[in-house]
């Protein structure tokens, strides 16, 4: 056991060097000195009065979290080094469990905080609207999207995360037609756009009394929450607005009125709803955001100079063009067609176990330049 001591103490002191350089890719120093900077700035008798004064506190928030949770990291791995050392001068065994338990544990969060110095899009730390919407093949895609939602909301929550529920459609018998969240914390955004996309499931089917396997399609739409949507404007003969009693089985957030609200933008064909604000009016305004990020979303991917270039419908869904296949039967595994990244447990996948397939696909779209 003393062995197994020894040994967990070399891969600890081995992880300092790797520990240092990981400090040096978030940047921690130069962070460290920009909070002290921005902090001088919030000392200034106007600083409230600024427009900016929420972006700048949020701002250093962020760069705080950053370089605290580094030194955390560096404090644990001396203190794990200390407790390795000490029971093997004391010659006590019963902390070897321990010793080993805090390597692991050091290691997943360095992974994480690699992971960390991926997020370097510009809107990688925004808040993210997710859309979940099944494809053809009636209640069995209506189920799978939902899985799907579960699955989001699930690694959305484990990873301490807030969910929003903005807006739910219950399938006709099982599922859902359509469902929308908000996922806010740091570098949501830049999590969940490895999932945008068509999700493909293969599977024997729960609604089919002969047993055979089927194969069906649901789309996850991720984009981030734009800070300059106040730049859009949109005229009220640009959109259809519509209002309706709220329906289907959203939890105890779906408010049961007819405050819910729908809108359609005429020239592209995008719906946006939103069911889950207090009044009508909120409904709306929140709705309206959600139509801009969509149009902004489609303005940023397509390089167009103007929201105006945005025409044609663009709420098609190319089912064959699928990102990741999720297979059930006759075997198990989750394959990510992009990064070719698998996982074998598609049932701890479903769970909301998806950080291998984030990861990959960071890593993948990092090498790509």
């Amino acid at each position: 056991m003393i062995i197994a001591l020894e040994e967990a103490k070399r891969e600890l002191i081995d992880l300092r060097p790797d520990i240092k350089e990981l400090g040096q890719a978030l940047r921690v120093e130069y962070l460290a000195t920009k909070v002290e900077e921005l902090e001088q700035e919030t000392l200034a008798p106007d600083f409230w009065g600024k427009p900016e004064s929420s972006k700048i506190l949020q701002t250093i928030k962020q760069y705080k979290d950053t370089v605290e949770g580094y030194h955390a990291l560096c404090a644990r791995l001396e203190d794990a080094v200390a407790l390795a050392e000490m029971a093997i001068e004391e010659n006590d065994e019963s902390c070897v469990e321990e010793v080993q338990s805090e390597l692991d544990a050091i290691k997943e969060e360095a992974e994480h905080k690699r992971i960390e110095v991926l997020m370097c899009g510009e809107y990688d730390n925004s808040t993210a609207i997710v859309s979940f919407h099944p494809g053809a093949g009636g209640t069995e895609a209506q189920d799978w999207c939902q899985m799907l939602y579960r699955m989001i909301t699930r690694w959305a929550e484990r990873n301490g995360f807030k969910v929003k529920l903005m807006d739910w459609l219950d399938g006709d018998e099982a599922g859902i037609k359509s469902a929308t969240i908000m996922v806010e914390g740091p570098n949501a955004y830049g999590y969940l756009k490895s999932e945008n996309g068509v999700h493909r499931l293969v599977r024997v089917s729960p609604f089919d009394a002969a047993g055979r396997r089927q194969t069906s399609f649901a789309s996850i739409e991720v984009m981030p929450e734009f800070a300059e949507l106040d730049e859009i404007e949109l005229r009220e003969d640009e959109y259809e607005f519509m209002a309706y009693h709220s329906s289907g089985a959203g939890g105890q957030n779906i408010n049961k009125v007819s405050s819910a609200v729908r809108i359609t933008h005429k020239a592209t064909g995008i719906v946006v709803a939103c069911q889950t604000e207090r009044s009508q009016l909120q409904n709306k305004e929140t709705a309206l955001r959600m139509l801009k990020a969509k149009l902004m979303d489609i303005k940023i991917r397509e390089r167009l100079d103007t929201i105006d270039q945005i025409k044609g419908n663009k709420n098609n869904i190319e089912w064959g063009s699928q990102i990741r296949s999720y297979v059930f039967m006759p075997y198990t595994l989750v394959k990510d067609n992009r990064t070719s990244y698998e996982e074998g447990n598609v049932e701890a996948v479903m769970d909301g176990k998806i950080d291998g397939f984030i990861n990959a696909y960071l890593k993948h779209i990092t090498s790509k330049g």
